[in-house]
């Protein structure tokens, strides 16, 4: 069950540690776990120079490193090997630009596709790179546990040399190289995102290359480093901090004639883009290419520095960002018939078509997990004839412990309690639904997850302005493990209550302040979406986030809504 409390108060000795700063910065630096004004400072105002580690603390980085810079002098043919998601596309991107901006031309960049070909490093790509004269493949954000396609590679007389960020296998790789943070111990971060540990390599090549650089050439590739670091959900603490944080700078003002256009093209002021504006608009557009065709689309709008060749290529991941809204829509229009033909609707929705691709699949359970306020799992057939899908849950169900409950109808299943992957063995597609619904039936209270929702603190609608917003930025960039503060609006009264959008998806509160109006906006909402529903003249307790908008040039401070109690 959702319920809401209000975090612990700072206690006194961390009060006066940090009294220099606002009571807000200061609760939400203890909820960091900031005790002194030096930790403070350094939270506040990461050092780009400073607040990195050495990347050749990084495992296998000397032997990955001298084993390129061979590549290089001896023109040997090289492959760029990347995962097709938003940290796996701007990692290669960091490559690729590297290469260029040194004069290296011998190389190519290998994106798998999703439907065909699934995540990693595979047997028949490494094939085919072999018999096409590489002679060795850097991997980008897969390949830590490929071991049979390693193996192929040696055999073939192909080096391999994977940069990774996921769990390594506990049996030996075989790699000529394994650099990820997460082996060895030896690197003091182990969160970096794929695209990060790219990056890394890169500082590691111009730290013993000898290139002939321009001084701090490399700061440019952050804005790559930077969207994926948002995209990719890691721990925005630590070094991906540092990388978040001048990663927004440098998108700001990147030069990449496809980014410029993919802001114009989505309304945005390059200026000002925000971590929600990678994870709403850059992001999706991105994920779009794999999800609806091919990952390359993603990869040369970002790598591409031909203006004109840019814009076509914008054009087109937009076309494709509309065809996935109009097939996901599709998708749950029939999902939606099948439920409204049932005669009762059981606590677990499991459906599916073979027709339908996988990697769309976790878009429509999670319209039918808010539709229908229980879990989801909605499957299609992936490119190799394997039944694939996704889950999400109503909010108050682990999908985990109802996967983990029936695990040997499974070929594979993961995540966490509010979403998850999985496929299923063919034999059992047809009894998937039933046994979900008896686990769910089995496990009772051991299914339900208590989710507590901690509030940073209470604050009037006159509290929303300039100086709150100024606190906020200096607080940010937000996400994973550094959660955008959330505040309690207790005892507003709405003079307005609406929904807009092409097919009004989305709510709208309006409220009066001190002789002005505050909006409070929910997308993908409707009033009935929350925990009491919103009514002019009504007074209602307001869960939300304070925010900026730039959207469409107007600068707006508004609140977007979590719940309303």
């Amino acid at each position: 069950m959702r319920s809401y409390r209000t975090v612990e108060p700072v206690p006194e000795s961390v009060q006066a540690a940090l009294s220099t700063y606002d009571p807000l910065t200061t609760g939400i630096l203890h909820r960091q776990g900031v005790t002194d004004a030096a930790a403070a400072e350094a939270f506040l105002n990461p050092n780009y120079d400073t607040d990195r580690h050495d990347p050749f603390l990084l495992p296998d980085m000397e032997n990955a490193v001298a084993r390129i810079l061979q590549a290089i002098s001896e023109n040997e043919h090289i492959v760029i090997y990347s995962d097709y998601d938003c940290d796996g596309i701007p990692g290669a991107v960091v490559l690729y630009d590297f290469f260029t901006d040194i004069g290296f031309s011998n190389f190519t960049n290998y994106i798998p596709h999703r439907h065909f070909e699934g995540f990693g490093l595979n047997v028949e790509a490494v094939e085919k790179i072999a018999a096409d004269g590489a002679k060795l493949i850097i991997t980008v954000d897969c390949g830590s546990g490929d071991h049979a396609a390693v193996a192929v590679a040696k055999e073939l007389g192909v080096d391999v040399i994977v940069t990774d960020h996921h769990e390594p296998s506990k049996t030996p790789l075989g790699a000529y190289a394994l650099v990820n943070p997460k082996a060895g111990g030896s690197y003091p971060f182990q969160e970096l995102c794929g695209a990060g540990v790219a990056f890394k390599m890169v500082e590691a090549l111009i730290a013993r290359g000898g290139f002939t650089l321009a001084p701090g050439r490399e700061k440019w590739l952050l804005d790559m480093v930077g969207l994926a670091t948002v995209s990719d959900m890691v721990p925005l603490v630590g070094e991906n901090r540092v990388f978040a944080k001048y990663g927004l700078m440098v998108l700001r003002k990147s030069r990449r004639p496809g980014l410029q256009h993919l802001f114009r093209k989505a309304r945005l002021n390059q200026r000002y883009v925000t971590e929600d504006d990678i994870g709403f608009t850059i992001g999706p557009r991105i994920n779009a290419a794999s999800r609806m065709d091919t990952p390359e689309d993603a990869f040369h709008m970002l790598a591409d520095r031909d203006e004109s060749d840019a814009g076509a290529r914008v054009a087109h991941l937009e076309k494709l960002n509309n065809e996935r809204k109009g097939l996901v829509a599709s998708m749950t229009k029939e999902l939606k018939k099948r439920i409204n033909e049932l005669i009762e609707l059981p606590p677990v929705l499991v459906m599916g078509s073979p027709e339908w691709r996988p990697a769309l699949a976790g878009l429509a359970a999670n319209s039918l997990a808010e539709t229908y306020q229980r879990p989801a799992f909605i499957w299609g057939r992936d490119g190799h004839g394997v039944i694939k899908g996704s889950c999400r849950s109503d909010g108050q169900t682990s999908v985990v412990a109802l996967m983990n409950a029936v695990s040997e109808i499974f070929l594979e299943h993961g995540g966490h309690h509010m979403s998850g992957g999985f496929a299923v063995h063919d034999d059992h597609v047809f009894a998937f639904p039933e046994r979900l619904n008896s686990a769910y039936a089995l496990l009772g209270e051991q299914a339900v997850v208590n989710e507590e929702i901690v509030v940073d603190g209470e604050l009037t609608l006159s509290a929303v302005d300039e100086k709150l917003c100024a606190t906020l930025a200096a607080l940010g960039p937000f996400g994973m493990g550094n959660p955008k503060p959330l505040f309690a609006f207790p005892d507003v009264v709405p003079k307005e209550v609406s929904v807009f959008g092409k097919t009004k998806e989305h709510l709208k509160l309006l409220f009066d302040v001190d002789g002005r109006s505050i909006e409070a906006i929910a997308f993908f909402s409707t009033p009935e979406s929350f925990t009491a529903l919103p009514e002019v003249g009504k007074q209602v307790r307001l869960i939300g986030h304070v925010e900026e908008s730039y959207f469409m040039g107007r600068r707006q401070i508004r609140l977007r809504v979590v719940d309303i109690l």
